[in-house]
């Protein structure tokens, strides 16, 4: 009734890992980090501010879209329900640290291009529906991603 849904952009810090829970249900993970920048007025450079780091898991279906796209140095968008998670660690200090139950995961298409896969909702009389994969994925790493 009062969740928290938010957008966050920023890079794939981890490769996306597929498990299991104990139900049975799988469940794809990945931490991000978001770093803003800015430009420092006095010296005019750009300047780091703080980073906020955040696991992402995605379930059901958004699994089979995130996993063959989503690569650790990758630019990111997800957005879904944040929550806290309160654990005591092995040495015994209580941690905490935030995780989003995504709904929808995505490239940022201001620092990569993409070629898209499937078919098209909205086709005109003269053209065929497009499906298949066109021209590879690249991002600002400039290394080429699976689509």
């Amino acid at each position: 009734m009062y969740e928290t849904y938010t957008t966050v952009i920023g890079t794939a810090i981890t490769n996306p890992r597929r498990r299991q829970t104990a139900a049975g249900e799988d469940v794809l993970s990945f931490r991000m980090v978001c770093n803003p920048r800015r430009v420092d007025k006095r010296t005019g450079e750009w300047v780091d501010g703080p980073a906020l780091y955040l696991t992402v898991s995605c379930w059901r279906r958004l699994i089979d879209g995130v996993a063959p796209v989503v690569a650790k140095g990758r630019p990111i968008i997800a957005h879904g329900q944040l929550k806290t998670n309160e654990y005591v660690s092995d040495n015994g200090e209580r941690r905490s640290d935030l995780e989003m139950t995504a709904t929808a995961v995505g490239l940022d298409l201001t620092r990569c291009r993409v070629a898209y896969e499937g078919s098209s909702r909205v086709t005109r009389s003269t053209d065929a529906p497009q499906t298949g994969v066109t021209a590879p994925t690249t991002c600002d790493s400039g290394e080429a991603a699976a689509a």
